[in-house]
């Protein structure tokens, strides 16, 4: 038995249609109880539902992030649910326990909180837990591509801080989705398990070669040596649809290289997507 929580999420969503595209027994969990699968109506943050939903599960995929937007201090909430879930999941003898989260160093709050939440978890289940770090996710319904995209379509020019020319390994949406699928299963695996693309390429690289694929000239970026994160996040949400409160915390990360360290265990993420092709795809869907 599997246990997606955050099945209604852009991830979530479509990691229950690959567990049961391969025939895996999935429960999902969810506030609205929707989704597929044994669908459950629970909270990781009021712990309401949750050890109905985890009684007889052996493997529980914990995809919940609070990522700022409305009602105050996402890190607290990232916190309370996740010894929430943690000690639910102990409670019910869950084997394994796969937590998603971000590559880059702790200098931005969200990815402070991401690692957080990895320790709290290991904290009280120990070795049971993998822990797995993606790269910038290219995909619909990553707030970090969803902003790349519309910059690239709506801006001719930019104005951009020195992150432009960060480093990161943008991985494919669908690359993280059948890695996460085979580590259900996969004997032995490590503690932690770094995931991203095939190139490694900065921010200016991305925009300049995402621009064509979307039937765009590259953007003319004027790069500023002083820019603060709180004004970058106010133009980013000018022109893209992403929430205010999301766009914040997520520039403040932009400044941390997404670069793997650690290759991933054999079978797992052996052949990743280049860039372009991650957004061909992205774009088709």
């Amino acid at each position: 038995m599997i246990l997606v929580t955050g099945a209604t999420g852009y991830v979530g969503s479509q990691l229950v249609d690959e567990l049961l595209q391969r025939g895996e027994q999935v429960r999902t969990l969810s506030r609205r109880g929707a989704g597929k699968g044994d669908a459950r109506k629970g909270d990781v943050l009021s712990g309401q539902g949750l050890p109905e939903a985890l009684e007889g599960v052996d493997v529980a995929y914990y995809l919940v992030h609070s990522m700022g937007g409305k009602g105050g201090n996402f890190a607290a909430k990232d916190r309370e649910a996740a010894v929430n879930f943690a000690e639910a999941a102990a409670s019910a003898g869950v084997e394994r326990v796969i937590y998603l989260g971000g590559l880059g160093s702790e200098n931005s709050e969200h990815l402070r909180s991401r690692h957080e939440v990895a320790k709290l978890l290991r904290a009280r289940l120990g070795h049971k837990v993998v822990y797995v770090r993606a790269a910038m996710i290219i995909g619909p319904g990553s707030a970090s591509y969803d902003i790349l995209e519309h910059l690239v379509k709506r801006l001719p020019v930019m104005i951009v801080p020195k992150w432009l020319d960060t480093k990161t390994q943008p991985v494919a949406l669908q690359d993280v989705i059948s890695a996460l699928a085979d580590l259900a299963h996969t004997e032995d695996p490590p503690e932690e398990v770094q995931l991203g693309g095939a190139d490694v390429l900065t921010y200016r690289e991305m925009m300049r070669r995402a621009a064509p694929l979307m039937g765009r000239r590259p953007p003319l970026v004027i790069r500023v040596p002083v820019l603060t994160p709180r004004l970058s996040s106010y133009w980013v949400a000018l022109v893209t649809p992403v929430e205010t409160g999301l766009v914040k915390p997520l520039v403040d990360g932009l400044g941390a290289e997404m670069v793997v360290e650690q290759a991933p265990p054999p079978g797992i993420n052996d052949d990743p997507l280049g860039f372009e092709d991650a957004v061909r795809v992205a774009l088709k869907r």
